[in-house]
């Protein structure tokens, strides 16, 4: 106890400390607290030099010998996302070309292929021109797309590139002779490579427009004997369902602007002996649309093969008013791709040209549809009949 406790007066309390008070109150210590923290903010973004402006950053190692184009003794294998970089700019079409998909209307099967558009193609046109050969120059006139076959001096090209010779014609004799025209090709090379090589020099060859350089594999036929074709795509009845691809023939256009995309077709590649259509069932059903074609193929000296899967074309009625070459497919091959029912069809095409002298068949570039036949036909000569160019059944005269 202690001399104040004496000393206080009864039933009263000690006297109690003062407490220390703040000068302000809490309110103004939080925003004293938030004003310090802006200006603080603000100096550092004024002084403070940055010039990412607070992106964010990647710190990578390199070699200068490397960026000078100097060989180091480090492996020059891209990394994993190059590569990758890498397999899409190969797949994406060079300058010039475009991807397109051409659809089966009755699968609904989609393929993607890589074309040449008509303005990359007239620049190159001389050049590509020049590197196939066996090309004669005067069958050659130039369009805004590249050179097109012309006849010229009584020069044609359905005789210029024709496969078999008159003499070849002439051995044949009376002999029942076949045709068999192979179609789809110049998209895939694979299977353009099995039906060229793999084929004998007798079978003619379709090729279609697209692709990313059809002249090659064009002049690889050529140079293995065989007869080429050029399909083009016209207007089947349920377009744009089922798509042949760019630049089709269609009905609802003017005879100026399929003569215009005829052109682009027939820049493609050269050497071929004639035209063949590819789907077109519709089309080829169109007198207004037909006709204007079928005659300009004939005064640019080419024949004309209709593939037979439209019984309403009336192709070889403008054809023979034309006087131009023309055959009709007698037999479509492969419409059931089994060896059984190709091997039947064979047979019929065998009849047939007993029974008329001639006989042509079609067949699309399926692996098994090139095996039967080349099969078939190493056995054919034996059985007294002769696999020919299509050529040479237009222009043998059939049996009445």
């Amino acid at each position: 106890m202690t001399t104040d406790d004496l000393s206080a007066p009864l039933g009263q309390d000690r006297p109690r400390k003062r407490r220390y008070r703040l000068p302000f109150s809490a309110p103004q210590a939080i925003a004293g607290a938030c004003g310090l923290f802006l200006v603080t903010f603000l100096g550092f973004a004024i002084f403070n030099h940055n010039p990412m402006g607070g992106e964010p950053l990647a710190r990578v190692s390199y070699d200068p010998a490397t960026l000078r184009g100097e060989k180091t003794a480090k492996s020059t294998s891209p990394a994993p996302a190059a590569q990758k970089e890498a397999v899409a700019a190969a797949r994406e079409p060079a300058a010039g070309q475009q991807t397109i998909t051409i659809i089966d209307g009755s699968s609904g099967a989609r393929q993607d292929v890589i074309v040449g558009t008509g303005a990359a193609d007239s620049g190159k046109a001389e050049t590509q021109t020049t590197l196939m050969s066996g090309i004669n120059p005067k069958l050659l006139e130039p369009s805004r797309y590249g050179m097109i076959p012309v006849a010229a001096d009584g020069l044609k090209s359905f005789r210029a590139y024709a496969a078999g010779s008159d003499a070849d014609r002439a051995a044949i004799g009376k002999k029942p002779i076949i045709a068999i025209v192979m179609t789809g090709l110049g998209v895939g090379a694979a299977k353009t490579t099995d039906a060229i090589t793999k084929l004998p020099g007798a079978v003619t060859l379709a090729f279609t427009p697209y692709g990313s350089d059809p002249g090659k594999l064009v002049e690889r036929a050529r140079a293995q004997k065989h007869e080429v074709l050029l399909q083009v795509p016209m207007e089947p009845f349920d377009y744009p369902d089922n798509d042949p691809g760019p630049q089709t023939l269609l009905t609802t256009l003017s005879a100026e602007q399929n003569a215009d995309r005829l052109a682009w077709h027939m820049s493609r590649f050269q050497g071929y002996v004639g035209i063949a259509n590819f789907m077109g069932a519709r089309f080829v059903a169109t007198e207004a649309s037909m006709q204007p074609l079928v005659k300009e193929a004939a005064r640019r000296g080419l024949a004309w093969l209709d593939d037979g899967t439209a019984p309403r074309s009336i192709a070889g009625v403008i054809a023979e008013g034309q006087a131009m070459p023309f055959a009709r497919a007698d037999v479509s091959i492969d419409t059931v791709p089994t060896p059984a029912e190709i091997d039947r069809a064979l047979a019929k095409l065998e009849t047939l040209a007993k029974e008329r002298g001639t006989a042509v068949g079609v067949a699309s570039a399926l692996p098994i549809s090139i095996e039967r036949i080349a099969s078939w036909a190493r056995q054919l000569e034996a059985r007294g009949l002769a696999l020919v160019p299509l050529t040479t059944a237009m222009l043998k005269p059939k049996s009445s």
